[in-house]
């Protein structure tokens, strides 16, 4: 089993138990691996969104915060494995991909027997090649940018891989045959632009804030061009 798997499986052992606790021995005995293994996959759910829990305590263990679990996940086959497909297709560099991961983390464990055992089937047959860290701080830098409206500075490389600086004013995001594009007001060429993603080579965040604007309208009364 590897870890992504496992870490699928123990988010469901404390869903099914809850509002039981569970031990760290057992939890490595149903699993077959070693306590301390299962502090470290403890430790990633968490950072990963799940909301589980220690309780202290004569006969403490770990739990999911019932506060904040979701109530069982009735989907089909299908369902969860079309929701683990999409999340996998999606990458590092990927706006918001950190949030769908930790969305996708608490989906999976509130699943049913039948969505984990879809999910886990599923996984074990798809395979991501890991992302560049740079891009993954580029989309993240961009994505605090369209969220905020707040002015950004650009290494742009263009289709013949000459590259050029400017300041943008972000409008929004638009995915296109198969890319990502940031959809920005150009101070540089004083119009609206769709800047590729894996083209950005540098993000900067700008003190600026600049005004929000329709996207859709943006890109209806523009004809953007995606350079």
């Amino acid at each position: 089993m590897n870890r992504l798997t496992r870490l699928y499986a123990i988010a469901e052992t404390l869903r099914a138990a809850a509002p039981r606790l569970v031990t760290v021995a057992q939890l490595a005995a149903e699993h077959t691996v070693s306590g301390r293994t299962v502090q470290r996959d403890l430790q990633a759910l968490l950072e990963s969104g799940v909301p589980v829990r220690w309780q202290d305590g004569r006969g403490g263990g770990w739990t999911v915060e019932a506060s904040m679990t979701l109530p069982p996940v009735n989907l089909t086959e299908d369902e969860a494995a079309a929701l683990l497909l999409a999340v996998r297709a999606a990458s590092g560099a990927t706006p918001l991909w950190p949030a769908a991961q930790s969305a996708w983390g608490k989906i999976t464990a509130a699943l049913d027997a039948a969505g984990s055992s879809a999910v886990r089937q599923w996984e074990s047959k798809v395979a991501v090649r890991e992302v560049d860290p740079d891009r993954a701080a580029i989309a993240s830098t961009v994505e605090r940018a369209v969220t905020a409206s707040q002015l950004l500075h650009l290494h742009y490389a263009d289709s013949s891989g000459a590259v050029s600086e400017r300041d943008v004013e972000p409008v929004g995001l638009l995915t296109a045959r198969g890319d990502w594009y940031l959809i920005a007001w150009c101070r540089l060429r004083r119009a609206d632009r769709g800047f590729r993603l894996d083209r950005i080579r540098a993000a900067q965040l700008l003190p600026d804030v600049v005004q929000r604007r329709d996207l859709k309208a943006s890109l209806i009364a523009s004809g953007v061009p995606l350079d």
